[in-house]
């Protein structure tokens, strides 16, 4: 898997994004029959004010989140609760996904409100992302049923607890 990571804020150094972000996206493409070694992904550890003016730039919407992504190829289903279309590879064979933004201040914050550790919350934000650049979302209620339940699949293969249980979602 190539798997591009920049980090603009320093207190991500306590922990291995990267690594985290290996096996988040190494499981969840293996869930989805994708095999990772053909994968391409670009991910941004960055703070609130910058995930903000991405915010604002790409959605037209003020203020932090906790996870952005910009899909490579339009793959969303048709159908509200369909699953979205198979990514195509280029001519090299490599398939583009696109790219994920996530912020440091939000997700350590959620992380304490909800009382879990930051690393599972920052995995589980990878996977969502990931899951939106391969096509989910969760804006229509049948999308939202059907990415949850692959977000709880492929966390529970990593041992962290299904993050619907007391939430309303990321």
């Amino acid at each position: 898997m190539s798997l591009e990571i920049s980090v603009e804020d320093d207190r991500w150094a306590a922990l291995d994004l990267s690594a985290l972000a290996e096996r988040a996206a190494d499981v969840a493409l293996r869930e989805l029959g994708l095999d990772p070694e053909g994968c391409e992904i670009s991910l941004l550890g960055c703070d609130d004010a910058r995930i903000a003016a991405l915010n604002a730039q790409f959605r037209e919407k003020p203020g932090p989140t906790n996870v952005l992504s910009w899909p490579a190829q339009g793959l969303a289903a048709d159908a509200p609760g369909g699953t979205p279309r198979r990514p195509e590879p280029d001519f090299a064979g490599e398939v583009e996904l696109g790219d994920i933004a996530i912020s440091w201040d939000t997700c350590e914050r959620e992380a304490r409100a909800a009382g879990k550790p930051i690393e599972d919350h920052v995995t589980h934000l990878i996977v969502h992302g990931l899951l939106h650049l391969l096509g989910y979302d969760h804006i229509r209620d049948a999308d939202a049923t059907l990415m949850e339940g692959l977000e709880t699949r492929i966390l529970g293969r990593m041992g962290i607890d299904d993050p619907y249980m007391d939430t309303e979602g990321p």
